[in-house]
């Protein structure tokens, strides 16, 4: 049970990797079992989708996750999602994980995450929840489900709360991402409209060419807001 019961602002808050502000796009991976991920990690990195989510709703993500963080290494950051207890940020985190996303908002995750240095996106919807979560200390709170409120919600988050980072999940699709881009969303995770059947034998040279357009688009979006080299 968590001992936290009223939240104060963190003094201490890990930043948001600076690939990740160049290249704003999270890939949220969901298969059979974690040994299906390297092909498709392969795909997206060659077309420059280079942040990637391996959810613990796959199995064996946790025994291959040391291997998959090796393979990769300097070439894509590795991060676990679907983390719902602050042991299950500790374990990922031990096996390389390079950023933790939870659907929740639960203090002690983020504070475990803030201790070992690791950036945390901590999931809500309400207002009640992101702030929780960003006065725990999150890199950036998670709006979760994003299709349930539209990009719009990112203005209206930062009327009373200016300085919070937010990053959509969930029911997003290629257009909602550049939308979310452009409303300053810092980042935005993009799960089936962009992986497509690539985990069911589909072509993955097509899921190359959409993540090459999804990452030129998002790109484009940061240089019409001004926000490119930053």
């Amino acid at each position: 049970m968590s001992t936290i019961t009223n939240p104060t602002p963190a003094t201490t808050r890990v930043q948001i990797p600076q690939t990740l502000r160049d290249s704003p796009v999270v890939a949220v991976l969901r298969a059979g079992h974690a040994s299906e991920y390297a092909p498709v990690i392969e795909a997206l990195v060659a077309g420059s989708v280079t942040n990637i989510e391996l959810t613990l709703s796959t199995r064996g993500v946790f025994e291959l996750l040391p291997e998959i963080c090796a393979q990769f290494q300097g070439r894509a950051q590795i991060g676990v999602g679907t983390v719902t207890t602050a042991e299950e940020a500790r374990t990922a985190i031990a096996s390389g994980a390079q950023f933790i996303v939870t659907p929740v908002t639960e203090p002690e995750i983020v504070q475990a995450c803030v201790q070992a240095g690791i950036p945390v996106f901590p999931g809500g919807l309400t207002p009640t929840e992101l702030h929780r979560g960003w006065q725990a200390g999150a890199s950036a709170v998670k709006v979760f489900p994003a299709s349930q409120v539209g990009a719009g919600y990112v203005k209206d988050l930062r009327g009373p709360f200016p300085e919070i980072e937010v990053i959509p999940s969930g029911g997003v699709g290629v257009q909602d991402a550049i939308a979310w881009i452009k409303a300053g969303a810092v980042a935005v995770s993009v799960g089936g409209p962009l992986l497509g059947d690539a985990f069911k034998g589909g072509d993955l040279g097509a899921l190359t060419e959409r993540a090459t357009a999804l990452a030129a688009a998002a790109d484009q979006a940061r240089v019409e807001l001004g926000q490119a080299g930053k």
